[in-house]
C-alpha cells in the first residue's frame, strides 16, 4: 500500500511540476502584457524593397483575389514584388496571374511543403531586396501593412512578425480559432517582447532581412511547423524576433470541426517532432550559454494546447480534492494553479469577443477538448506527408 501511496504522489507532483509552471507562465505573461507597454518604432525616413511570397497550394478562387490585395497595397509600387510559388493550381488560373504585374513560380513536387515551396522560389529570386515577407495563400493585409514592418526593419530589426486577425468568424469553431489567435497573438507576442524574448513567428505576415531569409530557408526541411523551426534557428543565433502589433494581416480562420480536427494534427505533429529534434538543445544552450530565448522557444515546444488545460486543470484539481492527503500537492494548491490558468488565458481575450457569439462558441469547448486529447494519440506517420487543410470559400 506504501508503495502505491509512493507512486501515486510522484506521479501528482510530477504532474503538478509541468502544468503548474505552465499555469503560471500563462498568468504572468499575460498579466504583465496587459499592464507594461511595449515600445514602437519611429516613423521611418527610408523605404525597405520588399519581396512577398504567397504559398498557393490548390485553392485557386481564393488566391486570385488574395493576389490582387497584394498588388494594391498601400506602398510605392516600384519597392515591393509579388511572387506567387503556384503548387497544384489550375491552368486558367496560372494564365490569369501571369496577366498581373506579378511573378509565377511553378512547383512541382512528389510530397508539397511550404518549405520545399518558399526554397524554390527563392531560387528563382532576382537579388537586390532588402526583406522577404510570407503570406499564407488566404491573407489580406491591411493597406499600411508593409509601412509598419518597414518601420521595424529601419529602426535595426532583422526579423518582424505581423499581427496576423481573423478574416472570419462565421461558425462557433471559427470564432474560438479567432480567438485562439488573439490569445497567441497577446502571450506569445506582444507580451513576450515585454521581457525581451522573441516573439513567436506563425508562418504568414511575417518579414526577414532578406539574405537572413535565404540563409535560415535553406536549412529548413520540415513537414510540417516550418514556422517553428524557422523561430528555434533564430533565437539559437541570438537573432532576436520582433513584433508589429499595428501590422494587421487578416487570416481565415477554420470554420469547419473536421478541417479544424486536421489542422491541429498536423500542428501537433510538428511541434514534437521539433521537439524530439531540439529539445536537449535548450538545455545546452541555457546553462552553457546563456541563451534564455533560445530556451523559452524550447519550453514553449513542450506545452499542451490551452484547450486541453482548460479541461486538464479542473479535472486534477478533483483528483487532488478526492486523494487522502499527503499523495501529491494539496488541492489548494491545484486550485491556484487552476485560477492561474484560467485567468491567465481570460485576460489575453480581447474586449471585443466578449459577447453572445463567445457564449455560443464556449459550449463547443468540450467537445474540441476531447476532439484534441484523442489526437495525442493520432499523431503516427502525421508529419511525414504534407496535410492539407482547404479553406472555406463562404468564410465572411
Amino acid at each position: 500500500m506504501e508503495i502505491i501511496k509512493f507512486i501515486a504522489s510522484v506521479i501528482m507532483s510530477a504532474a503538478f511540476i509541468y502544468l503548474g509552471i505552465y499555469c503560471v507562465y500563462l498568468f504572468v505573461f499575460s498579466v504583465l502584457g496587459k499592464l507594461v507597454p511595449i515600445k514602437y518604432p519611429p516613423v521611418a525616413t527610408g523605404l525597405s524593397k520588399f519581396v512577398i511570397y504567397i504559398c498557393a497550394y490548390k485553392e485557386d478562387e481564393i488566391l486570385l483575389s488574395s493576389a490582387v490585395s497584394a498588388l494594391t497595397l498601400d506602398y510605392p509600387k516600384d519597392k515591393f514584388h509579388v511572387c506567387i510559388i503556384a503548387d497544384s493550381l489550375k491552368p486558367e488560373t496560372l494564365e490569369k496571374l501571369r496577366q498581373m504585374p506579378l511573378q509565377v513560380v511553378e512547383v512541382f513536387f512528389e510530397n508539397s511543403t511550404k518549405s520545399k515551396a518558399l526554397n524554390k522560389a527563392i531560387e528563382n529570386t532576382a537579388e537586390g531586396f532588402d526583406a522577404a515577407i510570407v503570406y499564407d495563400i488566404d491573407n489580406v493585409a491591411a493597406d499600411d501593412y508593409l509601412y509598419h514592418i518597414n518601420n521595424y526593419l529601419q529602426a535595426g530589426e532583422k526579423v518582424v512578425q505581423g499581427h496576423r486577425i481573423a478574416k472570419n468568424i462565421n461558425t462557433n469553431v471559427a470564432v474560438l480559432d479567432a480567438i485562439s489567435e488573439e490569445i497567441n497573438n497577446h502571450i506569445f507576442r506582444k507580451a513576450q517582447r515585454v521581457f525581451n524574448f522573441s516573439a513567436a513567428i506563425i508562418g504568414s505576415g511575417m518579414a526577414l532581412e532578406y539574405q537572413l531569409f535565404k540563409r535560415t530557408m535553406s536549412q529548413i526541411d520540415a513537414v510540417g511547423g516550418f514556422d517553428k523551426e524557422m523561430g528555434l534557428i533564430l533565437t539559437r543565433q541570438r537573432i532576436h524576433v520582433a513584433y508589429a502589433e499595428k501590422a494587421l494581416v487578416l487570416d481565415e480562420k477554420v470554420s469547419n470541426p473536421e478541417v479544424f480536427k486536421k489542422q491541429r494534427k498536423r500542428w501537433l505533429s510538428a511541434q514534437f517532432n521539433l521537439l524530439r529534434k531540439y529539445g536537449m538543445s535548450g538545455f545546452s544552450e541555457l546553462f552553457m550559454k546563456g541563451n534564455f530565448d533560445y530556451f523559452n522557444e524550447i519550453y514553449q515546444m513542450s506545452i499542451l494546447p490551452r484547450v486541453l488545460m482548460l479541461g486538464l486543470m479542473p479535472f486534477m484539481l478533483l483528483i487532488s480534492f478526492l486523494l487522502p492527503a499527503g499523495i501529491g500537492p494539496s488541492w489548494h494548491l491545484w486550485l491556484a494553479a487552476t485560477l492561474c490558468c484560467y485567468i491567465g488565458i481570460v485576460v489575453a481575450i480581447p474586449a471585443s469577443y466578449f459577447n453572445g457569439k463567445l457564449l455560443s462558441a464556449a459550449l463547443k469547448l468540450p467537445l474540441i477538448f476531447f476532439t484534441m486529447l484523442l489526437l495525442l494519440f493520432k499523431l503516427k506517420g502525421a508529419n511525414k506527408k504534407f496535410i492539407h487543410t482547404p479553406h472555406d470559400h463562404n468564410a465572411a
